[in-house]
């Protein structure tokens, strides 16, 4: 389980890529319409906006940015997709299942750059290599990694019988959920699933998968769920209940475990990039949906000491990262 570096499914198409203009036009100004869950001050949108910087796009001189943070605002988020279009962005950036959605809805034409679990098992695109649409971007892999933080907890906490996964509603439906559920039986483990749709939900989510029975939680992949990490880290170590995340910062920060591709990585290396050709005049049709080629697995032994929980030695040699 050392660091995987997975062939894309795109394989080399990114080769293939229409050559949009190399430069941006003198004088004008560019306006990025941003759709998403997450602060500005976020370390991956930080490393997003420092690259976009590297190539030629400075906010505050040739780059305008009209922010809408959803957390708090769920409701609103079609609201804020219109008012986006009304605004004449030149590109829609989009965060999530939820917030692609509402900016398709709000416009056929204006390009969108999306970024969430599965690009074409949501019916967001139409296939990877050939979106087709008004809209490309990124797919992470979720369903599949979110399977695999499955085993790895499993083979984290030895001895486990009950296991619960947390589950946000807006981006994952129940039905989906049923491998997870398969692949727990197999292990003779009874999985839980507790679910969110609201940010405030979540420490009552969690406290019921605690009063389930579950010595383990698996956070599955959501916008809604990796933007409030701290809460969920701070109530499962009140709960002493051992839990995995999806991005690796999480361990770094204070979380058990971790796997997945780095989030700062993915938007510096994969977004940014295909911000920068869909602000130059390429076509969402044209650019191909990446995916993610690097997975980390990150165990923080801190923090499973905090939790007196004894990690088997074969486990731990398999980690990518061990924070001591």
């Amino acid at each position: 389980m050392r660091r995987r570096e997975f062939i894309a499914l795109v394989g080399g198409a990114a080769a293939a890529w229409p050559l949009a203009a190399r430069a941006q036009e003198a004088g004008r100004t560019y306006h990025l319409g941003v759709l998403t869950f997450s602060a500005r001050s976020a370390p991956h949108m930080v490393a997003m906006f420092d690259d976009l910087r590297r190539q030629g796009f400075t906010e505050g001189q040739n780059l305008t940015v009209d922010w809408r943070e959803c957390g708090q605002h769920i409701d609103l988020i079609s609201e804020f997709a219109e008012d986006l279009v009304k605004g004449c962005v030149d590109v829609i950036y989009a965060a999530g299942n939820t917030t692609i959605r509402a900016a398709q809805l709000a416009t056929t034409t204006l390009p969108i750059l999306g970024i969430t679990d599965d690009m074409v098992g949501s019916g967001l695109v139409n296939s990877l290599a050939r979106p087709s649409g008004n809209t490309t971007g990124i797919s992470i892999l979720a369903a599949e990694l979110d399977g695999k933080r499955q085993e790895i907890l499993i083979e984290a906490v030895p001895g486990l019988r009950r296991m619960a996964a947390l589950a946000d509603s807006n981006e994952i439906t129940d039905a989906k959920l049923q491998v997870l559920r398969e692949a727990a039986r197999a292990r003779n483990i009874e999985l839980s699933i507790h679910w969110i749709a609201r940010s405030e939900e979540i420490p009552a989510a969690i406290d019921a998968a605690k009063a389930s029975g579950a010595t383990a939680l698996n956070v599955l992949a959501s916008p809604l769920l990796s933007v409030n990490y701290q809460v969920i880290v701070q109530r499962v170590a009140a709960l002493r209940l051992p839990a995995i995340y999806q991005w690796p910062e999480t361990a770094k920060t204070g979380g058990l475990i971790a796997y997945g591709p780095s989030w700062v990585q993915i938007y510096r290396e994969l977004l940014a990039p295909q911000l920068v050709k869909l602000l130059r005049g390429a076509k969402p049709a044209d650019l191909p949906v990446v995916q993610p080629t690097k997975f980390e697995l990150v165990i923080n032994l801190k923090t499973a000491k905090a939790l007196g929980l004894t990690m088997p030695e074969t486990f731990l040699l398999c980690a990518d990262k061990v924070i001591e």
